[in-house]
């Protein structure tokens, strides 16, 4: 007796079955970052890059708020106190990230000293902050395509997205009059609030004499008030 072939069933239509296409992961980045090069490093690795006016960070990658500073924006941000409030804006996520970008193409700590006359303690101290009281982890790459690689892989992570209905923080009355103080060298917010306590008005401290702000500054005052009387 012939033997009947035995149906496939797993064979039927099988060149018909076609494999789906991987779907590409979304970044959202702030319209300002669209010039730069990580944006475009981004794409190139596969990535879709959507642009939005961020009021916080620089990158959304799934649950995490990225901020970036490129070695010379890192400093100059922290001489100008610009980034404190920038530390303090993440902190409405969950989860986020400082990126410092370019130590291979540029010193930390020799170009804040001669840049700024910043001691490297200081940039050390400052980085040692971030880490302990705002308890925000930080990246050193080497470059922009370091940088977007390190977001490409973090991208890839199962977690959920974020909001983006966050807000930048708004300072009162007084955070805003020491916020400008603290943009003087060498004036940190204990000094900047020793001022205000005893002057009362930014107009008070311009006005008073080298040797009233010696009383509470000491040796700052010389730099201070030649600050006031400089031309732009």
């Amino acid at each position: 007796m012939k033997q009947k072939p035995i149906f496939d069933i797993f064979s039927r239509n099988i060149s018909k079955i076609k494999k789906e296409p991987l779907q590409k992961e979304t970044i959202i980045a702030d319209y300002r970052e669209k010039n730069c090069f990580v944006t475009s490093e981004l794409r190139h690795l596969g990535l879709i890059v959507e642009f939005k006016e961020l009021k916080v960070a620089d990158y959304l990658v799934k649950d995490v708020a990225i901020e970036r500073k490129t070695v010379s924006d890192f400093i100059s941000s922290m001489v100008n106190r610009r980034l404190l409030k920038q530390l303090e804006e993440l902190q409405q996520y969950k989860n986020k990230l400082l990126i410092i970008e370019g130590i291979d193409e540029q010193e930390l700590y020799t170009d804040s000293e001669e840049r700024i006359g910043m001691h490297p303690n200081s940039v050390r101290g400052f980085l040692l902050s971030i880490l302990i009281k705002h308890k925000i982890p930080i990246i050193f790459t080497k470059d922009y395509k370091d940088s977007a690689k390190f977001i490409s892989i973090l991208s890839k992570r199962k977690s959920k997205e974020l909001s983006l209905h966050v807000s930048k923080k708004s300072l009162n009355k007084k955070e805003q009059l020491q916020f400008i103080l603290e943009g003087f060298p060498g004036i940190g917010p204990k000094t900047a609030r020793k001022l205000l306590e005893k002057f009362k008005t930014i107009k008070n401290i311009i006005n008073a004499s080298e040797e009233e702000l010696k009383e509470v500054i000491g040796k700052k005052a010389e730099i201070m008030k030649k600050l006031f009387e400089e031309n732009y």
